[in-house]
C-alpha cells in the first residue's frame, strides 16, 4: 500500500514518511500531505490511498517530535513548530519532488500542516496549497466551547503539564499526541495573536517568505469548525498578501453530515468531501 521512506533535514534530523504510488497513469503533480499539530501521519492513510486512485503520487510524514519522527520520550524532545516550517516542511518538499522527478508539487495541509509555507525557503516548488481547516487559530476568533477551552489549554494545562510532566499534555483532552514543550509553547504564542507563524519573525525565524509567496492558496473549512472559523481563516490568508487566495466553506447539512468540525474531513466516513479537496488541485 505504501513505501516507508525517510529523509534528513538540513540540521541532520531524520524524518519518517510514507510514499503512496499512484494507481493509474496520470500527469498530475504529486501531493504532499502536511499533518495537523500532534496528529500522526497514519490518520491520513485512507485519504492518501484515495488520492492514488485518482492518479496522484502521495507522501505523508511525521513532523519532528511526533509519531515515527519521535525517537525518545516526548519529555526529552527539543522540537519546535518553527523547525517544522523551516526544516521539516522544506525537506519533505524537496524529497517528494526528487523522488517523483517533479519540478513542483501540491501541498494539502491539515491545520498546522497548511499554515507553515511562509517559513519555507523552497516555497516556489509548491504549485498550489489546499489548507484544510487552515487558519491562524487565534484565540480571539475561536467559537463554541473551544472559545473557552482553548485559553484553558494554553494558559493552564500546558504550563502545568510542562512543569510536572515535561511535555504539553494534549492527548487526554483529545487534541492529538502529547507535544514537546517547545511545540506547546510556540503553539500558544502563535495563537495568542493574529497571523500564526508571523509571530515568530524576529524571534526564532529571521527569514520570512510570506510576502514572497505567490502560490495560490485555497482554504477549505467547515461552518462547525470552532478553530478554523471564518475569522481565523481570513486572518491566516492575509499573511500571504501576494498570493491568490480563496475560501471554500462547507456546511455539514449540505452533504448530509451531522458534523465536519476540525478533524473529520479526512475520515473515511466523510469521503464525499474528498472530491471537494481534489477539485481545488485540479483548478490550480
Amino acid at each position: 500500500m505504501f513505501e516507508k521512506v525517510q529523509f534528513t533535514c538540513a540540521d541532520g534530523y531524520v524524518l519518517q514518511g510514507r510514499f503512496y504510488p499512484k494507481q493509474q497513469k496520470a500527469s498530475h503533480l504529486p501531493i504532499l500531505i502536511g499533518s495537523a499539530t500532534g496528529i500522526k501521519q497514519g490518520f491520513y492513510q485512507a485519504f492518501a490511498k484515495w488520492l492514488t486512485e485518482q492518479g496522484y503520487d502521495v507522501m505523508t510524514f511525521d513532523f519532528r517530535g511526533i509519531g515515527d519522527s519521535l525517537y525518545e520520550p516526548v519529555s526529552k524532545s527539543k522540537a519546535f513548530i518553527h523547525q517544522w516550517g523551516q526544516l521539516d516542511l522544506v525537506s519533505a518538499i524537496d524529497f517528494l519532488a526528487d523522488k517523483t522527478n517533479s519540478v513542483q508539487i501540491h501541498l494539502i495541509g491539515h491545520s498546522a500542516g497548511g499554515q507553515l509555507l511562509g517559513l519555507a525557503h523552497n516555497h516556489s516548488k509548491v504549485k498550489s496549497v489546499v489548507a484544510v481547516a487552515g487558519s491562524s487559530g487565534s484565540t480571539k476568533g475561536l467559537s463554541g466551547k473551544t472559545k473557552f477551552l482553548g485559553p484553558i489549554m494554553f494558559n493552564v494545562i500546558f504550563p502545568v503539564s510542562s512543569f510536572f510532566k515535561g511535555y504539553a499534555a494534549t492527548n487526554f483532552i483529545g487534541m492529538g499526541e502529547n507535544l514537546p514543550i517547545g511545540v506547546g509553547a510556540e503553539w500558544r504564542e502563535y495563537c495568542s495573536k493574529g497571523g500564526y507563524a508571523i509571530n515568530a519573525i524576529g524571534k526564532t525565524v529571521f527569514d520570512d517568505f510570506h510576502s514572497a509567496i505567490k502560490t495560490p492558496i485555497t482554504a477549505v473549512h467547515a461552518t462547525d469548525d470552532e478553530i478554523a472559523t471564518l475569522h481565523n481563516v481570513k486572518d491566516l490568508l492575509k499573511t500571504y498578501p501576494n498570493s491568490t487566495t480563496e475560501i471554500v466553506t462547507l456546511a455539514p447539512k449540505a452533504y448530509g453530515l451531522r458534523s465536519i468540525g476540525h478533524m473529520e474531513m479526512f475520515k473515511p466516513s466523510h469521503q464525499q468531501l474528498w472530491t471537494v479537496i481534489a477539485d481545488q488541485l485540479n483548478a490550480a
